[in-house]
């Protein structure tokens, strides 16, 4: 067993030893302490064990059951996929083929989309017969997929020393806090809730974890703020991870008094860039909030604000494990901390991953982020999306000749939509949008969307010589448009 994974399996060990009552884990109706914890994923493990090798796919809600499976496919060192839940249909299919999973285990609800893919459901697992992928890196423990910033996510490949160290460094982090309670918010599948999971039993706190529906977590991109407020009063939670969009609704609340900043001890806020102004109202109400910057290629969190070292504005210091530096161009470049490739591409060698992220350090070693180096945008839930994508379901349907998407930053997407006959009513474009949205995932569909009295061109500027959108160009020309959309249709 490799190193971090013993020194893991050894801390699930001496929790269960020294405080064998203590509450680990609970969820709607279930409840482990650490004794029982170690005592069913070890169980787990060795059914993990006794079947055939091969990639060993989650789809379950979150609650124990899934961390307890989790835990025992880290454990008996078998590559494990979660299938995201804001996934649509085809690209949970996607997932599940490329990785060639042959044992999964997963809910009801995705009965008829496991059927579709060939799996049929024995002895408490769904089985499907195939053949190993030899280009599995070698030592993958976790398969985690991109948000997608495109129709076919990518599948990152990570081992569990990558994993658990991370894990470690971010209970070291928030050590001086002494969170004792922990609410998963997030759905498992995302790499960061997964390894926030992970750090929270390295410190043998207590782990909540409700389906999203009980959180209030509506697909990617919706909130019932009500049941969330709800569910952190009476989870107790001290520590947990946000997306802006979360923290923003949760500073709102603090400041409506309708929740009390003495709850919490330590918030960690990443995904997505976070607004300057939300910030220095968190820190009006004295809201423990750390901003922190990562990403699935880099097993997740790179940088963290803490307890001891804060500067909000910045995505925080270098965490021990790595290496960062900048590129000539500004790119930021990190060693130490890497996938191990791609699912079904070539296992990565190099020394330092290119992030795509430009920044800059300040005199403190500090780090700020710049932007994307390319033009894929981040929501405010933390979800990847490459307007092109979006832009081409819009327009490949015969109804919108042109179609512009932005959404850094935001709670849903904005679309900027030329008709190709301007005869056409508004009714027919939200009609097109609406067959558009059908075939995205909800965190790549469109919210709001103007309509356009002429086209974009190269005449005017916002079209290049071979056709492609100067976007910052577009940007430019229609904040004052977009900027109409946001605060009337998307806002929280």
């Amino acid at each position: 067993m490799r190193p971090e994974l013993e020194r893991f399996r050894e801390t699930l060990h001496e929790h269960a030893r020294m405080r064998p009552s203590s509450l680990a884990l609970r969820g709607e109706t279930e409840r482990y302490d650490y004794a029982a914890l170690l005592a069913e994923v070890e169980r787990r493990e060795r059914m993990l064990r006794q079947e055939p090798a091969g990639v060993f796919a989650l789809g379950l809600e979150n609650g124990p059951q899934a961390v307890l499976w989790d835990l025992a496919a880290l454990l008996a060192e078998r590559p494990c996929l979660i299938l995201p839940p804001f996934f649509s249909p085809a690209q949970r299919a996607h997932c599940l083929e490329q990785s060639r999973a042959n044992l999964l285990m997963a809910g009801p609800e995705l009965a008829d989309e496991l059927k579709a893919a060939g799996y049929q459901p024995d002895g408490g697992f769904w089985r499907k017969p195939v053949e190993l992928d030899d280009g599995l890196p070698s030592g993958t423990a976790k398969i985690t997929y991109t948000s997608g910033t495109t129709g076919q996510p990518k599948g990152v490949c990570l081992s569990a020393e990558a994993l658990l160290r991370v894990a470690r460094e971010l209970e070291n982090v928030s050590r001086p806090a002494q969170p004792q309670q922990y609410l998963a918010v997030l759905p498992l599948a995302v790499l960061l809730e997964n390894l926030g999971l992970y750090a929270a039993l390295i410190a043998g706190a207590t782990l909540t974890l409700l389906p999203q529906r009980q959180v209030g977590i509506q697909g990617a991109s919706g909130v019932d703020w009500q049941r969330f407020l709800g569910t952190l009063v009476l989870s107790g939670a001290q520590s947990m991870i946000l997306v802006p969009q979360l923290l923003l609704g949760l500073v709102t609340a603090l400041e409506r008094g309708l929740l009390r900043t003495d709850q919490f001890r330590f918030v960690a806020v990443g995904g997505a860039r976070v607004s300057p102004a939300l910030l220095a109202r968190a820190a009006k109400l004295e809201l423990p909030v750390f901003e922190g910057y990562g990403l699935s290629e880099c097993a997740s969190v790179v940088c963290l604000n803490r307890t001891t070292a804060n500067r909000p504005g910045s995505v925080g210091q270098p965490l021990p494990h790595v290496r960062v530096k900048l590129a000539n161009d500004g790119e930021v470049l990190v060693n130490g901390s890497h996938l191990l490739g791609y699912l079904g591409e070539t296992p990565f060698t190099g020394e330092w991953w290119p992030t795509g992220d430009i920044g800059e350090f300040d005199a403190d070693g500090y780090l700020y982020l710049k932007g994307r180096k390319k033009y894929q945008f981040i929501t405010s839930y933390g979800r990847n999306v490459n307007p092109d994508w979006v832009e081409a379901e819009l327009t490949q349907r015969g109804v919108i000749a042109q179609a512009f998407v932005h959404g850094e930053g935001l709670p849903g997407n904005l679309a900027l939509l030329l008709p190709l006959d301007p005869t056409c009513d508004d009714d027919t474009l939200a009609q097109a949008v609406s067959r558009a949205n059908a075939q995205l995932p909800d965190y790549a569909r469109v919210h709001a969307w103007h309509r356009l009295s002429e086209p974009f061109t190269p005449a005017n500027g916002l079209l290049t010589a071979n056709g492609r959108p100067r976007r910052e160009a577009i940007l430019a020309r229609y904040r004052d448009t977009l900027f109409e959309l946001e605060t009337s249709e998307v806002a929280p």
